[in-house]
Formats: C-alpha cells, structure tokens, sequence
C-alpha cells in the first residue's frame, strides 16, 4: 500500500492563549487548489493508467532489462510515486488542520483507498527486485552511472529480502494496510476530540497539556488530574487500539520470521540492530547523571520535598513568562541559522513568507507538530501548535530544520530524498542547538542563562531520556502482546515500570498518571520511531563538539550531508567529520555534553 509520507507529531512540541502577533496559515495551492481542481482529477487518471500500464509492462520481466531498459522502469516508478505522493500530501495536509472534519476525514481515506487499489499491481516491483542475483544487478550498474545512482534504494529493498513473503501475500498485506490506517484515524479523531475542563475553561488536548508547564502549581496539578480522568474514560478505546496494531504487528513479523518487533523499524531506518541498544544502554546507563540529577536539582529549585509528575515541565522560579511573539520567534530563529550560513537563511526564509507554516493553535487541528516533505518537486509544510513559549520558539527551530534538510534532500530525486529517521532529526536538533546558542550569547546575566540552560538540559532529557523510555516501554509492551490480550492495567503497569527509573528519585506519582501512555502518536502511527530522537540528539551534539572545535570547512560538509538524503548510510555521512555511531564511545560523547550542562547549573549553586 502506498503509505503517506508523514513524519510523525514531534513528541518534544509543546503547546494560554496570549496577543501572538499575525500567525501563518498554510496555503496548499502549491498542491492542489481544492478537492474539485483539476489537476487532482488529472493526477488521479493519470496515476490510474501509469500504475496499470507499468505492470503490463515491467511484470514477470524485470529480470530481462539491459540497464537503459531497467533505469526508465526506475524513473516510471519514481513518477508515479511522486504523483500520489502529491495527492496524499493534500489530503493528509488538509486533514490535520481539522481531523474532526467528517469530509476532510472522508476525502483523505477515499483517496487512500484509490491510491492503494492503482498501486496493488505495482507490488511485484520489489518482489521481482529481490529475486534478482547481486551479480546481475552488480553488472547493471556498472553499464549504467545514472541507474547505479539508485543503488542505495535497491540495498535498502533487498534488506528485507529474507522478510519476504509470498506475491499472493505480499499484495494482501498491501491491500490490508488501509484498515490499519482507519485505527491510526481513530487514534487521531479521538486525541482530537477529546476535551478538559480546568478551572472552569473547556481546553482541547494541546491547551491542557500547555498547562503543565503553567508557573502556577495549582493550575499544573488541575491540569494533570484533568488529563489522568479524560485518559481513564477513554482508556479502553485507547488500549484497543494498541492491543489491535500490536496483535497485527506481530502476526505480520511472525509470518515474516522477523527476529524481533524492533528489527522492522531498524532495517527502514538502515540502523545495525547492536547500533540502537548501544545507544540504548549508554542512555540508561546515564540516567543517575542525567535526568536523576538534574530533577535533583530542580526539586531544589522549586522549593519541594518531593516533585510530582506535574512539576517536571514546570517554569523556574526565576523564568521569565512573558509571551515571546512570532514576530519575535521567527527574528530569532532566522538570525541563528544566518549566523550558521546565510544559505540556510535563505532556504527557511520562505517558509515565513509563502503560506509553508501552520502555527495557531485551532480546535480540531491536530496536536503537536511536524514538517511535511510532500514531494520532490514542491516543497515542505511546517506545522506548530504556536503559544508563545520559549520552547515553542525551539519547536519552530527543530521543525524549520526539517524544512531546510528536505529542501536540501529533494535533490536527490523521489526515491532517493527521503532520510532514514534516524538521520532525519539531524537538521531539526542542530537547528534547536543553534538558536539555543544564539539566545545564550543574548543572556542578559546569570539568571537567564540558567534558565536557558535550565530549558536546554529539559529539552535534552526529553529528547534522550524520555524518548529512550518510550522505546523500553514499546519494547515491552509488544512483548507482552505477544502473550495475549492486554488490559488497560497491563499497560499502564508497563508505562509506570519504564517512569520511576528514567525520572529519577525525585519523583512521586499521582494515581493516574499511570495513562499517560494513551496520547503519545508515535506508539500507534510509526512503533519504535522514538528511539530515532535520542539518535539524533547524541549524533547532533557528537557533530556540534566538531564545528566548535573549529572543523575545517564545517559548514559545506554539514549541507553535503544534508544533500545527501537517503542517499548514503550513516557511517559514510559522519566519515567527513571523523565520527561513527557504531563506535559505542561515540554515545557518550554525546550524552557528556548534557552532563557539562548539568555541570554548569551545579557551580551556579555554589
């Protein structure tokens, strides 16, 4: 089935309604000027013959082309995945600007429908391609430079020649993929749907969870116990649907011989599977330096015996609320990726301008944020939930960073662009790292640079710590499925086995707290996706230590790197700068630079 090519809501975004100045709007005429236009309908008949014809064609007979022959199969292939690529682009774009739309919902699932019933013909494609010898494809590309260049694509099909099922199955599963994506939807139009009343003010999930990072303890603490009762009413609807992705993940990895519920996850991110629990265990293994001490820290500095679950996002004493406007945030942003190189200004610049971003917060919208890539030869769409918090203008640096990486990538062409996640969060953390550095040289004294290191370590630990605890809880609880049926108590007793350990002594937690599991979306949409944060946090501040040490010619091999796409593995990426993520030291160099932080808030103590 084609799948949407969606990056998932960023887990980190956060989200009072205050004067924010003129927030933008997309506009997605650059698409499709509406449902009714007729270029869609154009597309879609043509997306139709393109797929009917190329299985006439190319069926059975892939083993036959001489390498001109087997290079326009590839560019056929790449077009019409680029025109339906388009088509979901609009839909799904659309859709999440109001997921309680019953058209919008409507329109998105019967053009899946479409797209999956054209592109079922189109599923031999990489059947056929893994049947093929290495030594026959070895000797197409040496005939042939501009097919040789999609060799990275054939590697990464042939990744999962060993998964591979039956044709017969193969176009099944492909045909199925539409009722998993109808449980996605209901995660969705549910999380969406949902609403809280806090001190008398009916707020969707996006103002609620704001709350938890309120000055006032009271309003926090409302705001959580708000959250654990609208989770526990619908709770059974959420365990549904993760019992029902589970059960069909694990039925589809067991029919695959998969070795592990992670290993699909890896093979699409071109991980080695010893790479991810390398970093795993580093991050784990550092959490009483980490997080554990930092919380320590900040228990302190709130003035409480003990800290509860409502106070880890909690503003600092002396944090400064004002509301950061968007005029403001964009000046921000934009002046620290100038300073970088004025070429990346320039590639974010129209993203401010050109209707690319949507920031307001909106009933319905969806929560979170994201940058959409689209296809290769648009452009990216950047979604925020903005309310004028300083990590909100860290949200706008992490996403623009996408925006700026899949404008670099598009070069590369539809099916060579799109970068593993685990590289994908590259540009978006080294983006959040240079508007961070830029607002610390600002810092009026010592007080609002401990804040601002204060938020960076929190960001930190929510992109490692937080995020590689997510991944022990899926890893878990996909385990756990594979025994049966799980009730909602046994999934939050697996949420809370994975919270006391990453958080720390510091914490106690509230009866409740234990279904908060429920509305994080990279459970449902995209499993294991989180450990790819934690990946690009430690690679990001592994690449930061070599450009502050003054690396020679920096800045041209970080945009070569972004050029690349998914063009190159990893270890070729980081070989520039002397880096690899296979070596397991290469972990902790990361996680030190959050310790130094850490380092730095401690001396400011004494």
């Amino acid at each position: 089935m084609f799948q949407l090519p969606f990056p998932l809501h960023d887990a980190n975004a956060t989200g009072a309604a205050a004067p924010l100045g003129d927030l933008p709007e997309w506009n997605l005429d650059d698409l499709y000027t509406g449902e009714d236009a007729a270029e869609l309908k154009r597309d879609l008949d043509w997306l139709e013959q393109a797929c009917a014809s190329f299985a006439t064609d190319y069926e059975g007979k892939l083993a036959e082309l001489d390498a001109p022959g087997f290079l326009d199969c590839v560019l056929r292939n790449e077009k019409i995945n680029q025109i339906a690529g388009r088509i979901m682009s609009f839909a799904g774009l659309r859709y999440y600007q109001l997921t309680t739309d019953a058209d919008r919902a409507k329109f998105m699932s019967d053009l899946q429908e479409k797209i999956t019933n054209f592109t079922t013909p189109l599923v031999f494609f990489t059947l056929e391609i893994n049947r093929l010898a290495d030594d026959h494809l070895d000797g197409l590309y040496a005939q042939n430079a501009d097919l040789a260049r999609y060799k990275p694509v054939f590697d990464r099909i042939r990744a999962m020649k060993p998964y591979q099922l039956s044709d017969e199955l193969e176009k099944f599963l492909h045909d199925l993929g539409v009722v998993g994506d109808a449980w996605e939807r209901l995660f969705d139009e549910t999380i969406a749907g949902l609403s809280f009343e806090v001190d008398g003010e009916t707020l969707n999930i996006e103002g609620t969870l704001n709350l938890l990072t309120d000055p006032d303890r009271e309003k926090r603490e409302a705001a959580s116990r708000e959250l654990a009762d609208v989770f526990a009413e619908n709770i059974k609807t959420f365990a549904r649907v993760h019992n029902t992705q589970a059960k069909e993940k694990e039925i589809i990895d067991r029919w695959r011989g998969m070795e592990s519920a992670q290993l699909g996850r890896h093979l699409s991110n071109q991980v080695e599977p010893e790479v991810v629990e390398a970093l795993r265990d580093a991050v784990v293994a550092a959490y009483p330096r980490l997080s554990h001490r930092y919380y320590e820290l900040k228990r302190k500095w709130l003035g409480l015996d003990r800290m509860q679950v409502w106070d880890r996002n909690a503003p600092l004493p002396m944090e400064d609320t004002r509301i950061v406007e968007w005029e403001q945030a964009e000046k921000t942003v934009m002046e620290a990726y100038n300073a970088f190189d004025p070429r990346m200004g320039q590639i974010a610049e129209p993203f401010f301008r050109k209707g690319w971003i949507d920031a307001a917060v909106k009933p319905g919208k969806a929560p979170g944020a994201f940058a959409h890539p689209t296809v290769t030869n648009v452009h990216p769409y950047v979604m925020l939930n903005y309310l004028g918090k300083p990590r909100d203008v860290m949200t706008l640096a992490h996403e623009l960073g996408h925006g700026v990486h899949q404008v670099l990538a598009a070069e590369q062409g539809e099916m060579l662009s799109s970068t593993p996640l685990t590289l994908a969060e590259t540009a978006s953390v080294f983006g959040e790292m240079l508007t961070f550095r830029k607002m610390l040289d600002k810092a009026r004294d010592d007080a609002q640079r401990k804040v601002l290191l204060a938020g960076k370590v929190e960001d930190m630990i929510n992109t490692v710590v937080r995020q590689i605890a997510f991944y022990d809880f899926e890893c878990k609880l996909h385990a756990a499925r594979r025994g049966g049926e799980l009730t909602p108590d046994d999934i939050n007793a697996l949420w809370m086995s994975v919270q006391a350990e990453s958080l720390g002594p510091a914490f106690d937690f509230m009866d409740g707290y234990e279904t908060f599991w429920a509305y994080i979306p990279h459970f449902v949409h995209s499993p294991f996706y989180v450990y790819a944060y934690a990946f690009g946090d430690g690679l990001v501040n592994a690449l930061y230590a070599v450009y502050t040490e003054g690396d020679a010619g920096f800045e041209d091999k970080y945009f070569d790197m972004l050029k690349a796409g998914g063009s190159k593995h990893h270890k070729e990426l980081l070989a520039p700068f002397g880096l690899d993520a296979s070596d397991p030291s290469f972990w902790d160099k990361g996680l030190s630079m959050i310790s130094v932080l850490i380092d730095e808030l401690e001396a400011m103590e004494n």
